[in-house]
């Protein structure tokens, strides 16, 4: 899912220091490691061109025709190679012409794998580009094309048979929609930026809907069907048919899905629409090895690394990276070679080179499960286990009274004082953020690369109360997932809690490290699916459903468990840990209409021994 076109990066060369790492299987927690010497380096090219077939047709077992492009290594005269070679699949919402002039946002750059001896076969999705028939956003229907695109790539004449699949976002996820379709010939994947449960991590984080991402990726995928498909030419009566039926079908399916999330129907909740459309209910029968690629500051922070710990909890052999990135930024590969292992290209390479074609000597098991990037220290760390068994809890209570722009209240690990600190809403709240950056796919930070609302979330700070401890003594470490446990009462009986977590440097700049938020009206918790370290819960699963919808009677106050997604950082000796809590999160997300009043209330967090509102998180 992708909002707009990055300009590729130049990518470093070979980077000469790798980890010394765990085999995947073996459980180890994460912890800072010296690197070593690595003996592996990219091998160079086979052939100096490429070519590429346009609009190969691609039936579906509905009859429905699918497009895609092929592109061959060639001779220094442009011959196409006629060797039968592995196929590395693409298959994209974005229009595939359109994705080869866009650099980044369609990942790596795919010659540089063709010119090594791999076909590179990029698809149009159902009612895009120059495919057929009517996009659903991973319907049934489209989820079960690419496990049938899969298939057809294998059987091909062109290819041996053993097939891949890359790309990021959509094409990450289509990577796990057809990978747990089991197809034939599929040997290895390499999602970047994955989505798991579509609905927590990104249509409506914390039941309230994402108004800043979504309706630009509703309006990339509607705006690049609509241009005349490149088969118009030959065949421009299919290609106008085509084209009508992008223009009906999608654009109807896309309006009425708008309306009738914003209006408060089906879509504002979770269900059956996003069950079906959520990778993490099919995870589990994908068996082929797994290389994924995450940001903190990306679209799927939350989601990435849950696809990550089913896979290496069943034995998949599988390697996840997760750096200080975004979405466009984790989509290109940018700044992937810090890690520690190459070059985005150079790890497709190594990954499809030892799982695809069994070449000797790829390292693979010199690759740690996990790279994690630290925030604030700005070191890796490598192990195997995403929610590693060794993490101890750690709670912060929220101490006194705080007012926005004025008192900070306390956060503490001792006693916690009796306070009563108000929320007020206003509707500026989250707008130049690192927030803003992340829900926008990064366009900010590529647009303004230098603005300092990205980086220090101090201004915005002084828009809400905020909580924060005494210089710390000693470094405090977050691991993963935490649990904001807000005691909050509501003029309306509903409201939206927005809390982001920061560190504090001692010359006041505000490093915002990561965030949550929660309708108080959808604050019901499912017990069973919510996840504890050393039986305190740091991960709060809520079911956003139109029954568990609950407004606070007058006078009420209550516990709101706010999901804040997970991340690594190491908050130094002299630091200070911050918790601040608004109402709003512009323009990320906004209630629905009806909902839309209950938003302009006064909330009132309460602290203290009777209601000990707090911060919890695991640890190593």
């Amino acid at each position: 899912m992708h909002v707009r076109r990055l300009v590729p990066a130049a990518v470093a060369a070979v980077v000469a220091s790798l980890l010394v790492a765990p085999p995947a299987t073996q459980a180890a927690p994460l912890q800072h490691v010296a690197t070593a010497t690595s003996t592996w380096k990219p091998r160079p090219e086979q052939y100096p061109r490429v070519t590429t077939q346009q609009d190969l047709a691609i039936p579906m077992s509905d009859g429905t025709v699918l497009r895609g492009n092929l592109t061959r290594p060639a001779d220094a005269s442009g011959r196409a190679v006629t060797k039968k070679l592995p196929v590395v699949v693409t298959i994209t919402a974005y229009n595939k012409n359109v994705q080869d002039q866009a650099g980044g946002i369609a990942g790596g750059d795919s010659s540089y794998l063709v010119k090594r001896g791999y076909l590179q076969l990029t698809v149009d999705s159902r009612g895009t580009g120059s495919s057929g028939g009517t996009w659903c956003a991973f319907c049934s229907r489209e989820d079960k094309d690419f496990g049938e695109v899969m298939e057809w790539a294998h059987r091909q004449p062109w290819t041996d048979g053993r097939t891949a699949m890359s790309g990021p976002s959509y094409m990450g996820i289509s990577q796990m929609f057809a990978a747990a379709a089991q197809p034939r010939g599929l040997k290895a994947i390499f999602p970047q930026v994955p989505g798991a449960d579509v609905y927590r991590d990104v249509v409506a984080s914390g039941g309230a809907l994402d108004v800043g991402f979504i309706p630009l990726w509703i309006g990339l995928v509607n705006g690049t069907a609509l241009i005349p498909p490149t088969f118009t030419g030959t065949d421009p009566v299919g290609g106008l048919g085509t084209l009508v039926s992008h223009l009906l079908g999608n654009g109807a399916f896309s309006l009425t899905l708008l309306l009738s999330a914003f209006g408060g129907g089906e879509p504002a909740f979770d269900g059956p629409f996003y069950t079906q459309r959520s990778p993490i209910n099919v995870v589990s029968k994908i068996k082929v090895p797994t290389f994924l690629v995450s940001g903190e500051y990306d679209l799927f922070q939350r989601g990435t690394p849950l696809l990550y710990e089913n896979l290496q909890k069943r034995g998949v052999p599988t390697k996840m990276i997760i750096g200080p990135w975004d979405h466009l930024q984790a989509s290109g590969g940018k700044g992937l070679e810090k890690a520690g292992y190459g070059s985005l290209s150079e790890l497709q390479l190594r990954w499809f080179d030892h799982y695809v074609k069994q070449l000797p000597g790829q390292q693979v098991d010199r690759i740690a499960g996990l790279s994690y990037y630290e925030q604030g220290s700005k070191r890796w760390v490598r192990g195997t286990q995403w929610m590693p068994s060794t993490l101890k809890a750690r709670t912060f209570r929220l101490s006194g009274t705080a007012a926005a722009g004025g008192t900070t209240g306390g956060l503490t690990t001792g006693q916690a004082e009796r306070g009563a600190t108000l929320v007020p809403p206003i509707p500026v709240q989250g707008l130049c953020t690192r927030s803003l950056n992340q829900w926008t796919a990064g366009i900010p930070g590529l647009l303004a690369p230098d603005l300092p609302c990205l980086t220090n979330n101090s201004f915005n700070d002084g828009l809400g109360p905020v909580f924060e401890t005494a210089a710390l003594t000693k470094d405090v470490v977050i691991h993963g997932p935490l649990n904001a446990r807000l005691y909050t009462s509501s003029s309306s009986g509903d409201g939206m809690l927005s809390v982001t977590v920061s560190d504090v440097a001692p010359d006041g700049t505000v490093s915002r490290l990561t965030g949550g938020w929660q309708v108080i009206s959808l604050r019901a918790l499912d017990q069973k699916r919510s996840r504890r370290v050393d039986g305190t819960l740091v991960q709060p699963h809520h079911p956003f459903t139109q029954a568990s919808k609950k407004l606070l009677t007058a006078g009420q106050v209550a516990p709101v468990d706010v999901e804040v997604f997970p991340t690594r950082a190491r908050i130094a000796k002299g630091h200070r840990l911050r918790v601040s809590v608004q109402a709003f999160d512009v323009p990320h997300l906004l209630p629905t209409l009806q909902d839309l009043l209950g938003v302009l209330t006064i909330m009132t967090v309460h602290t203290g021994p009777t209601y000990p509102s707090s911060l919890s998180f695991g640890t190593p």
